[in-house]
């Protein structure tokens, strides 16, 4: 357990005591990494549910008739796509085009919600600050708040049960203001480990009231807390990437893939101009997928090889528990990009054949409704 007197806690923090789960350090939150095991809260969650505190992510609230303008201005992705209630997957990016951080806004009848990563909070809100125009104003609703996240085949149903909202007709990439296990709450159908859930944010002092009535409905279910362990595994399958490993200060969305959700054509974006140049010039590297054939895993930092020379190095690496083998997540030269490529990772001195893939490594299969 984390002693660190310096460390911030979520709402939850005395309920992942009570339950046992191991404490580590996290972007200045002392958070749960297991409860079971990292094995079993993946399992639950590709084959059940697994419930996750996420409340060291930052929640920013934009407000101001001028808002839409704004984040069109600081963000990658195109915010007058969105209609009300409507979430989209985004970036900040600086004017060189690098990015610094990856986040989710979404579009509330009389503002957006932008939700960042907890180790970027500060940063991001020193970027919007900067751009920040007379009218509207930011609200950082991080401390006063929590975010759970319900993930897996059984969560829809499990959260029905809590609430007067029909969530089985909440749109994925939706949000909607209601309630559960009698607590106000906002409602979104999005996730981080590549299953069907919901991620819920209500005030910081009812968090542990609706979290115990999760964990109560989802018992007989299979709902298992989860930790930060299985939420790497997870999405690391899923392919997602993470900020400080996929996406850093060093790298650009196109690069990594997220050409979707980059509107090149914004004519005055904070990033726009250089983010074009780079779309129209060869990118130096690519981000792909990695199957090895050996089972130990390749970690962050790994080194490539191919044709006698380093052609690139590991982003994320794993023993993908639902695929029984190892993958990966890594930039490449762009001749080595295209799946099928074998390519040498380097671990520990040792260099184990990989072949490349298209990413994501899972896909949740289609249920039918029952």
């Amino acid at each position: 357990m984390s002693t660190d007197a310096h460390l911030l806690h979520t709402p939850l923090h005395a309920a992942h005591i009570g339950l046992g789960a191991r404490l580590m350090p996290f972007a200045g939150w002392d958070m749960p990494v297991q409860y079971a095991g990292i094995l079993a809260e993946h399992a639950a969650v590709r084959t059940a549910a697994g419930l996750f505190d996420i409340s060291h992510m930052g929640r920013i609230f934009v407000h101001g008739t001028d808002g839409t303008d704004f984040l069109q201005r600081v963000t990658t992705n195109d915010v007058t796509a969105l209609d009300e209630h409507q979430a989209q997957y985004s970036l900040l990016c600086r004017p060189d085009g690098t990015t610094v951080d990856d986040i989710l806004v979404y579009r509330l009848p009389e503002h957006f919600l932008v939700v960042v990563n907890a180790s970027n909070r500060e940063r991001d809100l020193a970027l919007l600050r900067e751009h920040l125009p007379a009218g509207v104003t930011l609200a950082d609703d991080t401390l006063n708040t929590a975010m759970l996240a319900i993930q897996g085949p059984h969560a829809i149903a499990i959260v029905q049960t809590l609430t007067q909202e029909d969530v089985g007709t909440l749109r994925r990439y939706h949000i909607r203001l209601g309630d559960v296990a009698n607590c106000d709450a906002m409602l979104a159908r999005t996730g981080y480990t590549g299953e069907d859930g919901l991620e819920l944010i209500v005030a910081a002092d009812r968090a542990e009231q609706v979290w115990q009535a999760l964990l109560d409905a989802g018992r007989r279910q299979g709902l298992q807390p989860a930790g930060l362990g299985a939420r790497d595994t997870l999405r690391t399958e899923a392919g997602l990437p993470l900020y400080g490993h996929e996406l850093t200060d060093e790298t650009n969305p196109l690069e990594a893939g997220l050409d979707h959700f980059v509107d090149l054509d914004k004519a005055d974006s904070v990033a726009g101009e250089a983010l074009r140049r780079i779309a129209a010039a060869p990118l130096p590297r690519r981000l792909v997928g990695l199957q090895l054939e050996s089972r130990i895993p390749a970690r962050a930092g790994s080194l490539l090889f191919a044709e006698g020379r380093q052609v690139g190095q590991v982003t994320s690496g794993t023993f993908a528990p639902t695929l029984q083998r190892s993958i990966a997540m890594a930039y490449v030269e762009p001749a080595f990009a295209e799946p099928g490529r074998t390519i040498a990772v380097e671990v520990r001195g040792q260099r184990y054949a990989a072949t490349t893939v298209k990413l994501p490594f899972y896909r949740r299969p289609r249920r039918r409704p029952r």
